[in-house]
């Protein structure tokens, strides 16, 4: 079987302690890169699955391509990233589990759902 272990994404140098704040209020922690990557990227990981954010001076952040977590309280998670100063857009139900979709401090779009189809 497959998995997807890490998704990279550019984030500016500057960025990276409130892209961390954000990830966190998704479940992910900050975890050690290898010595030879710390100086240019950081690392978050919930379960099996790490963010890594790379180090850019110019950063490209897809307009509509995105990153989507599963969250483990989607309500609670929801609260959290409102009061955090974020604005998680509900979208339509395709499989029957709310979903919305919100903007990381780097401006990388993520879809937050209650459960995967």
């Amino acid at each position: 079987m497959s998995a997807i272990q890490h998704v990279a994404l550019e984030v500016r140098e500057q960025d990276v302690d409130a892209c961390v704040r954000f990830w966190g209020l998704l479940g992910f922690e900050p975890v050690d890169p290898p010595a030879s990557l710390a100086a240019r990227a950081a690392w978050l990981q919930a379960g099996g699955t790490q963010i890594h954010l790379l180090f850019a001076e110019a950063p490209v952040a897809a307009p509509e391509g995105h990153v989507a977590v599963v969250a483990g309280d989607y309500d609670t998670t929801l609260a959290a990233l409102r009061e955090a100063g974020f604005e998680p857009a509900p979208r339509t139900e395709h499989w029957g589990s709310p979903r919305a979709f919100v903007r990381s401090p780097a401006g990388h779009r993520v879809e937050v759902m209650a459960f995967a189809p």
